[in-house]
């Protein structure tokens, strides 16, 4: 509780009523109802913050045991969340969060509530992540880890510029200093801003278990009696005498100087950052007197919080990584909540299968080793970490090193499988070109997440990695239509001479049991699924069974296309397989004979799989038509499903069948017609 002292520092009045409104059946209302902006935080009293966190708590769980999302970082920093806006102004004052993970309540507390939170993560409804189209109170936008500190450095320097007086506070889980543009960060502040605040959130998670160096020392300093008596006890010392700011400032700068003769300081410090800390991160009084004590410093300074992941919901404490990101869930007991009564079992996730085929490629090479960056279950590597430790590396938020660190394995002669999600994995393409591609190394990349993560967003959505892709030489990229075919392809990877990439999306596979023995598929070779004269659909992954069942539905309701006596339309399938290289002979060979081809790809149409499939075509200089069905050149929201997103931009089935029609139409000049 914050005593009446500290209160009166806020600016707040000092008796205020400590009963809670009512409503008119005489219950109690819920203190968060009341609550519409940042200035209703600073006019409760006291005693109600500890009723405010928990029914900050209390909605949360609501909420994501409902729709899914990020149960345990989010139930870790309520307090956080009510001590910053009870001493800071936002949005004058700016909060940028690491990831923003753990941005629920900061949403509940900036006008966010009701309805719009309850449709968390869904259609119409709060996104999972910080955004500046969706709040002023959102600073800066994020959903990967690492970015906190650069973009809180570039708003305080930005505010010096501008010769303004605002705060600008960066909130970083304790693994985004496993991210190396942490630390370059890190490395720039104190030479580009004297008024910065950094707050360590340390839970000792990221998404799985931190690991490394940095997660050990903050370990280490967190749990240090003397380090921390010693500091607190010279820092008393010097404040209680006349001049004492001025003293303490000076003994900091020597003690720099003097490389710590007397305590070793912390790794911050050596940065030049004021360390203070650890402090209960569940303490509100605590919280809002260093927080306090921060918007007064002169000197960058960095507060160290300690906080329990998932505090408040016992199965999060218990399961941390399950909840770190979780579907919906029964609050009660924490299981996922059950499919509905006779609906059938969903075939195992993609990272699952490919996890299981992975170790058994494992068991049986030695030289076969999986890395993944702080996301073993994430990815389907968990399985190989328990059974063969020896061939498997986490190597935390650290997408750059895992790929130039699979670099260095496959140049001693090992088979390394980096396996990331297709977002992420943009964060290493200096690394895939440099390192891997000119250099002809043969390391296996398996893209998890290819496509839509609808209820994540923009941020997580994988949609640019072909293009990304297809301008690198020597980079082998393929998806497949089925667990079948990714055993094929990753039997096909590890034997290849050099970079391979595999694609594929979230959530369950398309169900179908693998053969015995996968087979080596011939790099770009596309496989025909079914014979067509006058449409031919070159489709690519989950993609492939929508065209199959499209070129059924085409062939039965389209209108003759000669007269009402004439043959109905002839379409043809291709499952390409190949991204790059693309089986030209085959495409060329089609485009010679067939009116129209269609290409279908879970991916951006700029710089995708339909444009390879135009350059081909116009290196021969076949003037084929080509309807290209993708997303459009714009960043996709977040909503409730992947249908739901697919019908908003006009890739429903029936709205793909509807633009196929109308194209093929258009070539042939028939009028009007439905399918």
């Amino acid at each position: 509780m914050i005593p009446s002292a500290a209160h009166a520092n806020l600016g707040l009045d000092t008796n205020p009523r400590l009963d809670a409104p009512s409503v008119p059946d005489g219950k109690p209302a819920r203190l968060l109802d009341s609550i519409r902006a940042p200035g209703d935080v600073k006019r409760l009293a006291p005693a109600q913050l500890p009723q405010l966190a928990a029914e900050l708590r209390d909605t949360i769980i609501a909420v994501t045991s409902r729709n899914g999302g990020h149960v345990g970082p989010n139930l870790g920093v309520v307090e956080l969340a009510i001590a910053l806006h009870r001493v800071f102004d936002t949005p004058a004052d700016q909060i940028v969060f690491d990831v923003s993970h753990q941005c629920y309540a900061h949403k509940l507390l900036t006008g966010r509530g009701g309805a719009f939170f309850e449709k968390l993560r869904r259609t119409g409804g709060a996104s999972g992540f910080m955004s500046r189209a969706e709040s002023p109170h959102d600073a800066f936008g994020a959903g990967h880890a690492g970015t906190a500190l650069s973009a809180a450095l570039g708003l305080a320097v930005a505010r010096d510029l501008r010769a303004a007086r605002e705060h600008v506070v960066a909130v970083c889980g304790d693994a985004a200093f496993t991210c190396g543009i942490t630390m370059e960060a890190l490395n720039n502040v104190v030479a580009s801003t004297r008024r910065l605040i950094v707050i360590l959130n340390d839970n000792e998670w990221s998404i799985a278990k931190n690991v490394g160096a940095i997660a050990h020392y903050l370990n280490r300093l967190s749990t240090n009696p003397t380090y921390n008596k010693i500091h607190a006890d010279l820092e008393r010392f010097f404040t209680s005498l006349p001049g004492g700011h001025d003293l303490h400032r000076t003994w900091m700068r020597w003690k720099r100087e003097t490389k710590d003769f007397f305590v070793e300081s912390s790794l911050f410090e050596k940065f030049g950052l004021r360390y203070i800390g650890p402090i209960d991160g569940h303490n509100l009084d605590d919280l809002v007197k260093n927080l306090e004590f921060a918007k007064s410093c002169d000197t960058p300074i960095l507060l160290h919080v300690l906080t329990k992941k998932g505090l408040g919901l016992p199965a999060a404490i218990v399961s941390p990584e399950k909840f770190h990101g979780a579907s919906p869930y029964d609050p009660l007991t924490g299981e996922s909540r059950a499919a509905a009564p006779g609906a059938a079992a969903p075939a195992p996730a993609w990272q699952e299968f490919f996890g299981r085929a992975l170790l058994r490629r494992a068991r049986a090479d030695p030289r076969v080793i999986g890395i993944t960056a702080a996301m073993p279950a994430g990815t389907g590597l968990a399985p190989l970490a328990a059974a063969l430790p020896g061939q498997f590396f986490d190597v935390g938020i650290a997408e750059e090193h895992a790929v130039l660190f699979a670099a260095g394995l496959a140049a001693g002669g090992m088979r390394p499988v980096v396996a990331i999600y297709s977002t992420f994995l943009q964060r290493a393409f200096d690394q895939i070109i440099h390192d891997v591609c000119l250099q002809n190394l043969p390391v296996t990349f398996c893209l998890d997440r290819a496509g839509l993560s609808p209820n994540d967003g923009p941020t997580h959505h994988g949609l640019f990695d072909l293009a990304c892709l297809r301008s690198v030489p020597n980079a082998l990229v393929m998806q497949p239509r089925n667990e079948d075919e990714l055993a094929d392809m990753l039997h096909t990877a590890l034997a290849h001479p050099g970079p391979a990439f595999i694609r594929y999306p979230r959530g369950p596979a398309a169900g179908v049991a693998p053969k015995p023995a996968p087979l080596a598929l011939p790099p770009g070779r596309a496989e025909v699924l079914r014979d067509g004269a006058d449409i031919i659909i070159w489709a690519l992954g989950p993609m492939v069974d929508t065209a199959l069942a499209l070129a059924a539905r085409l062939e039965e309701e389209a209108v003759p296309r000669i007269s009402a006596s004439g043959p109905r339309i002839s379409v043809g399938v291709v499952n390409a397989r190949f991204v790059k290289p693309l089986d030209r002979a085959l495409l060329l060979r089609q485009a010679a004979s067939s009116p129209l081809l269609v290409t279908m790809e879970d991916h951006m149409l700029a710089g995708g799989f339909g444009s390879a499939v135009l350059e081909a075509l116009q290196d021969a200089g076949l003037p084929a038509a080509v309807e290209r069905i993708g997303w459009p050149d714009e960043f996709i929201g977040h909503g409730s499903d992947i249908a739901s997103l697919r019908a908003a931009h006009g890739l429903a089935p029936g709205q793909i069948g509807q633009r196929i029609l109308a194209r093929w139409r258009k070539i042939n000049h028939q009028g009007a017609g439905t399918v």
